[in-house]
């Protein structure tokens, strides 16, 4: 069960596609950190049990090799026996050479118990060897995908910041084209005309009334000068005479006013 669930873990990260789940994360960066967690905390428990599994291999051909050596020892103590058993029977001793023949069955019966026990792991440990390759492999795909991560965390919290450093200098054209200066300036030019306008109309205003009284004077001036040179025909003077007598009053006229 347990190394079933390993193959599950491994298989299940190892193939994840990394795009299709950015896609449907809110926040990618959020995202590939916790995976990234997930990841590493995945990969340290799959490390812990693989090498679990290789350790229990390992026993298990230590004890293949082991009877491999014992079959191998009682096949040379059976050999030994019997090689034994035929030198007593040379020298006329049948009863030591029954001895040996009968110790060099028993090397006989553990070889070939030692060699049972070599047959008999050999499948098992021809599939676990099997397994932890398996494992191995998944491992080194889970690794090699939390690299794809740690890749593609880095480049999206750059691209990240390169974006919030846009949006800050936006923000700031934004602020500057809010409060242009210019237009404050083109306000108060606007009001500058305005007032330069008005003095400019005062002054119009002011040089045409003083003209029309200057106007008023000579109109009032030649009235004078009609009265004058009336009043002199009345007399019986020449009128021509009477220009300066009519300057003179005219003159005191200005004064007065």
């Amino acid at each position: 069960m347990q190394k079933q669930s390993i193959f599950g873990r491994i298989a299940q990260l190892a193939k994840a596609n990394i795009n299709s789940i950015l896609d449907q994360a809110e926040d990618p960066e959020k995202m590939l950190d916790q995976m990234l967690r997930d990841y590493t905390n995945n990969i340290a428990e799959a490390e812990s049990a693989i090498a679990q599994t290789i350790g229990n291999l390992r026993l298990m051909q230590q004890d293949r090799d082991e009877d491999t050596r014992n079959a191998a020892d009682w096949g040379n103590k059976a050999l030994a026996a019997s090689s034994r058993a035929d030198q007593e029977r040379t020298n006329g001793d049948d009863a030591r050479a029954a001895k040996y023949d009968s110790l060099a069955k028993v090397a006989i019966q553990r070889q070939m118990q030692a060699e049972s026990e070599v047959r008999s792991s050999a499948p098992t440990i021809a599939s676990q060897e099997q397994v932890v390759e398996k494992l191995k492999s998944g491992l080194e795909q889970m690794k090699n995908k939390r690299q794809q991560l740690i890749a593609k965390r880095d480049e999206l919290v750059a691209r990240a910041k390169a974006a919030e450093a846009q949006n800050q200098v936006h923000d700031a054209i934004k602020s500057i084209d809010i409060m242009d200066p210019s237009s404050e300036v083109s306000r108060f030019e606007e009001k500058i005309r305005r007032e330069e306008a008005r003095v400019l109309g005062a002054s119009e205003l002011a040089a045409s009334s003083l003209d029309s009284q200057f106007e008023e004077l000579e109109d009032l001036g030649e009235e004078l000068e009609v009265e004058a040179r009336l009043a002199a025909l009345k007399q019986g003077k020449n009128p021509g005479a009477l220009g300066e007598g009519a300057a003179e009053i005219e003159g005191s006229i200005y004064h007065g006013a």
